[in-house]
């Protein structure tokens, strides 16, 4: 382990490498933090959306690069594919989480593993472990990367846990931890794993700023400490009160259908946002989500430029920019300014994405160090 451990406020000198980079969550918060980014993706629809917003992009099968290409990154940071681990408690899903898990050990004692990723029936299940080939592979170069941040679907979790050992016989401190989104300042509740390591300062679990929300309660009634969560109706400035009748069944019964309103945190952003109805108090219809709608569900700024062509799809697959950058912090051991944080997100992405001052990061006061609580650590 580097002993060069201390505070940074600033980290503009790092340069993140982006794997399945999708429409640019990840890259949008290094961009706000003052990073240089760079996104590995092969979705056609997402690429245009990332040509659109200028960020910088390799289409292509993430695979097929490796840390070499890219010697300039500091910090790798992805959310690999997660269509498998969404039913990993039973069944299939299941078994590959156990294979992953097994493979995880073989692949940081430096063994060749193709033979039994070529085994899974869905190829995307062994992307999950393309994260770890390229710390691996980094490290054994000499070139480490600094940073590691790594997200998906809370079921993705023993993965992370299961990677931790592995990261650490490459030098780095390693924190694994399930985030509700809602804590974080997104409008939105969504469960994300989150894992973030370093190996030249002590990366701390991302600390919570909001309240956390569940059915029924008052907004504020939360910890005295935190802020209120989010709105929808604050963040999307609808004109009048709406309600959002989700796409899905609640509570295992596929014909009640979910709802939340414009005084409430929303939903999960899915790829089927654009199929949610929206209704005033009489229940008549009201126009549905734009793309920069839903987009702003996510704290993407309201004029990202969303190419139309599977926009939904687009924006459920992201990482809120906002939750990204508290992960990016955290990674170093650092919180953002809140403030200055809401105002890159209210900003206009077109006009003033690189310009501007990046967003101040400091050390967490002990006193306000996270409650357990606040933070869920298992699934």
């Amino acid at each position: 382990m580097d002993d060069s451990r201390g505070s940074h406020t600033d980290l503009s000198s790092h340069s993140v490498i982006d794997l399945f980079a999708g429409p640019g969550g990840i890259d949008v918060a290094a961009t706000w933090l003052g990073m240089k980014a760079h996104g590995i993706e092969w979705d056609d629809d997402a690429c245009a959306t990332r040509r659109q917003a200028a960020l910088d992009t390799t289409q292509g099968d993430v695979r097929n690069f490796g840390p070499a290409d890219f010697s300039e990154a500091t910090v790798l940071a992805g959310g690999p594919p997660c269509q498998t681990f969404t039913v990993a408690g039973a069944g299939r899903g299941r078994d590959s989480l156990d294979q992953i898990i097994e493979l995880i050990g073989r692949l940081a004692d430096l063994e060749d593993i193709s033979a039994q990723l070529a085994k899974f029936d869905d190829v995307r299940t062994g992307l999950v472990l393309e994260p770890l080939r390229w710390v691996r592979d980094a490290f054994v170069a000499g070139r480490p990367f600094k940073a590691v941040v790594l997200e998906q679907v809370q079921t993705v979790l023993p993965v992370w846990n299961a990677m931790k050992p592995a990261l650490e016989s490459f030098g780095y401190e390693v924190e694994c931890a399930v985030l509700r989104t809602e804590q974080f300042g997104v409008p939105q509740t969504r469960r994300r794993a989150v894992l973030v390591a370093n190996r030249v300062t002590t990366p701390i679990r991302p600390r919570a700023t909001h309240q956390s929300y569940s059915a029924g309660m008052l907004r504020g009634s939360g910890s005295p400490d935190l802020e209120p969560w989010e709105t929808m109706g604050t963040a999307l400035g609808r004109s009048g009160w709406f309600e959002v009748v989700s796409n899905y069944g609640s509570g295992g019964v596929s014909t009640a259908r979910g709802r939340r309103n414009a005084d409430q945190p929303s939903a999960t952003v899915t790829g089927k946002v654009s199929r949610n109805r929206i209704v005033d108090r009489s229940g008549v219809e009201l126009s549905r989500f734009t793309p920069g709608e839903a987009g702003r569900l996510q704290t993407f700024p309201s004029d990202y430029p969303w190419v139309d062509s599977a926009w939904a799809q687009q924006v459920g697959n992201a990482m809120p920019p906002r939750l990204a950058v508290h992960a990016l912090a955290a990674a170093f051991g650092l919180v953002p300014n809140r403030s200055q944080l809401d105002s890159k997100i209210s900003s206009d992405w077109m006009l003033s994405a690189g310009d501007g001052s990046p967003v101040e990061l400091v050390s967490p006061p002990e006193e306000h160090m996270q409650r357990e609580q606040d933070i869920l650590t298992a699934v």
